[in-house]
């Protein structure tokens, strides 16, 4: 269908856009610009940015849990879940601008509580189903906190985003992400 079509790719180069720059400095203009077509065709499929914001996080956090659906059906243990868990991150963050988690906490709530609410409940299964899986393969010491930890790395995720300790012009969001699940990783195997 067309319109699916033309939905899709306005869908798609905001994401790109938005990923690589920010939501906030993505202006409509910029996104009719890029894809050669007018705003008001772009008004037709999404009543304001806001909800073209919506709908590229919704696609994003579908994405990631399909990925992750597919890091574990794919891994022979826990440690390779993460190690495969890893590779997709880098490949999602290399080129993500960490204004972004700012741009949606400060101007679009609406998304921004979608992707708190994927966090704390899927992410945090995803994590604790790691973790519990560790440890029943003997990978994992078995005196760990599951509860503590889990929670733990979900908010250690999100810690490459804070730009007052990690500037992005001296950092890369996927390099403290990389070293970061290293880490967590070395203190949980035995």
């Amino acid at each position: 269908d067309l319109n699916m079509e033309i939905k899709d790719r306005i869908q798609e180069k905001a994401r790109e856009l938005f990923m690589r720059l920010g939501i906030r400095s993505v202006s409509m203009d910029d996104i009719a610009t890029q894809l050669g077509m007018s705003k008001k065709t772009i008004y037709q499929f999404f009543a304001d940015k806001d909800e073209l914001v919506e709908a590229v996080m919704a696609a994003n956090i579908q994405q990631t849990q399909q990925d992750c659906g597919k890091c574990l059906v794919s891994s022979a243990n826990a440690v390779e879940e993460i190690f495969l868990t890893m590779e997709m991150i880098q490949e999602q963050f290399r080129n993500m601008n960490p204004m972004i988690l700012y741009d949606l906490q400060k101007f679009h709530f609406g998304a921004f509580q979608k992707l708190t609410a994927h966090k704390n409940e899927f992410l945090l299964t995803i994590i604790r189903n790691n973790i519990e899986k560790g440890i029943a393969e003997g990978l994992y010491r078995k005196d760990i906190d599951i509860d503590i930890l889990a929670i733990f790395r979900l908010e250690s995720m999100m810690i490459g985003f804070n730009m007052d300790l990690f500037p992005p012009i001296k950092y890369s969001l996927a390099e403290v992400t990389q070293v970061i699940i290293e880490h967590f990783l070395f203190g949980l195997a035995t």
